[in-house]
């Protein structure tokens, strides 16, 4: 993770460094906040999960991502099973204080699926929604 005295900018700003209990972050009524997971370098975005409280204070706590498996209920290392662990360098909070972006470095596929991304399929523009 980004270590004090380091340049801390990003989207070309300066950073706010912030204590996860000072920033507030706004956890919905289950308890829970969405977090981006963004590949550090390249700005893939690799995934979109949950986090909750403790899977946060584990992320900051062991560098690691967890989350939040709303069909499991229950806390996940990512890449625990498959051997892809996301290293954290970095976990940013939006204005609102209701959406993380963390900065991973992330060595295979982010997706339960094997693909690098879960980001993988593309909508037509023809809408078949009513």
């Amino acid at each position: 993770m980004t270590k004090l005295g380091e340049s801390c900018t990003y989207a070309g700003e300066m950073v706010e460094e912030v204590s996860a209990g000072s920033a507030n972050v706004c956890f919905d009524e289950r308890g829970l906040v969405p977090a981006v997971v963004q590949q550090e370098g390249t700005g893939e975005v690799l995934m979109v999960a949950w986090m909750s409280e403790e899977s946060l204070r584990l992320t900051l706590e062991t560098g690691t991502t967890w989350f939040w498996s709303r069909s499991r209920r229950e806390l996940w290392n990512k890449g625990a099973t498959s051997g892809n662990m996301q290293q954290v360098r970095r976990v940013l909070v939006d204005c609102d204080a209701d959406t993380l972006l963390v900065v991973v470095d992330s060595p295979g596929p982010a997706c339960h699926t094997g693909h690098r991304s879960c980001f993988f399929r593309e909508l037509s523009q023809q809408s078949d929604l009513s």
